[in-house]
């Protein structure tokens, strides 16, 4: 991890397209302002985090659902349960 000391008013870039700037400084938080294209997505930690349980939680149904939907082919006669 790369820290940089920074105080209100300055900034720094990150490759050619993306600047963060320090807009405020208070005893316990940083106002940050970021600018980057509209293509480049800008999340907090905890958003990206939950983002990627939900991506995973969904990918799990999806694969349960197929095996069964895989298992009634294998089987035409039985019917396919329902997972829990």
């Amino acid at each position: 991890m790369l820290v940089i000391r920074r105080r209100a008013g300055e900034s720094f870039c990150i490759g050619e397209d993306v600047e963060v700037e320090v807009l405020e400084i208070a005893s316990s938080q940083v106002k940050i302002g970021i600018r980057a294209p509209r293509q480049v997505a800008v999340l907090r930690g905890e958003i990206h985090l939950t983002q990627q349980q939900n991506r995973a939680a969904s990918s799990l149904g999806r694969r349960t659902a197929l095996k069964l939907l895989h298992a009634s082919f294998q089987n035409p006669l039985r019917k396919p349960t329902r997972a829990v």
